[in-house]
């Protein structure tokens, strides 16, 4: 089936873009590009299969993260995400935690481009859905653009025809990954002029992007944007997507549409035995900044009543909202 582009997507972040989080933010917006968290190679062809890589077919338009640095495992990893159905197999060369370096892949990969390449061409060659790479703008105190133009110019040649571009350099040695999203300078610059420089390429902004007017004005340089953690804690900046963005008509969906629907969902998943926290901790975010929201968050973070009311306790967290409205 196709999608409209990928003019605003949610970044893959590890313990948080599960799929009922994606499954929320569907909610928030219907055209919005989702993201699993990275899955390894080794995860999948040696691991639960199905655990990493079950989805609700509502989160369509939807894309699976892979890390991995093996050619051939890469390529299985990727077909066996295309038959489960994503609509695109993007490769983490951007991750700078030291787990994932042990590991040979993420943001280390960078100074591999040839071993990059060889990567995209096995998926491209095992998979018919769009293989992408997410990647940042240098390693270490390599700060050239030249060296992230030259690492986009041999994927390309590859096959790979979009690049999602973390505007900041990964400090492999000395910062942690909590660090590296905030320390190493934002470069928008760098991107634009890849786009410029490539523009047949699709470039995608990722990095420091918090509202929809910033996005709309990184949308004036690149093809997409895509939005991190702003969009899991505040999640109601979705909503606005895809008026301003797919040329949606119609009302923007409400917060309490938003909740309606989560409520069903997560009865559905409860009956198949899921934990209910497992899903209300991806909306404690939902009414941030409205009269009651710290109450709501209290409530669907209390594990002892999710465990007792069930569904009931969004009706209990419910009550802060109302009595704020009083």
């Amino acid at each position: 089936m196709k999608y409209p582009g990928r003019r605003i997507s949610v970044a893959p972040m590890m313990d948080w873009t599960d799929r009922h989080c994606r499954y929320f933010h569907r909610l928030l917006s219907r055209h919005t590009w989702l993201y699993t968290e990275m899955v390894t190679t080794g995860a999948l062809l040696h691991g639960d299969v199905p655990r990493h890589l079950d989805f609700d077919a509502a989160e369509h338009p939807v894309a699976l993260q892979l890390g991995g640095s093996e050619p051939a495992d890469l390529a299985q990893a990727a077909r066996l995400g295309a038959q489960w159905g994503y609509d695109e197999i993007n490769l983490n060369c951007g991750c700078p935690s030291e787990r994932v370096q042990r590991g040979a892949f993420g943001a280390c990969l960078m100074a591999e481009p040839a071993l990059v390449a060889d990567c995209v061409k096995a998926m491209r060659d095992a998979v018919s859905v769009p293989v992408t790479v997410k990647h940042r703008i240098g390693i270490d105190s390599v700060e050239a653009y030249d060296f992230v133009r030259d690492f986009v110019g041999q994927v390309a040649d590859a096959g790979c025809e979009t690049f999602i571009v973390h505007a900041r350099n990964a400090i492999l040695k000395g910062l942690s990954p909590k660090e590296n999203r905030e320390i190493p300078p934002l470069k928008y610059d760098y991107v634009y002029r890849l786009k410029r420089e490539f523009p047949h390429l699709e470039i995608i902004i990722n990095g420091g992007i918090d509202t929809l007017d910033a996005a709309a004005m990184h949308l004036e340089h690149v093809d997409g944007v895509m939005i991190g953690r702003e969009a899991y804690h505040h999640p109601y900046l979705l909503a606005g997507v895809d008026a301003r963005f797919y040329g949606a008509t119609g009302p923007i969906v409400s917060r309490e549409a938003v909740e309606a629907g989560l409520i069903e969902y997560a009865a559905r998943q409860v009956a198949r035995g899921t934990y209910l926290g497992a899903i209300t901790r991806h909306a404690l975010g939902l009414y941030r900044g409205m009269s009651g929201a710290r109450g709501w968050r209290r409530t669907l973070s209390e594990s002892k009543r999710l465990a007792s009311d069930g569904v009931h306790a969004f009706a209990h967290a419910r009550t802060f909202l109302q009595a704020a409205e009083a």
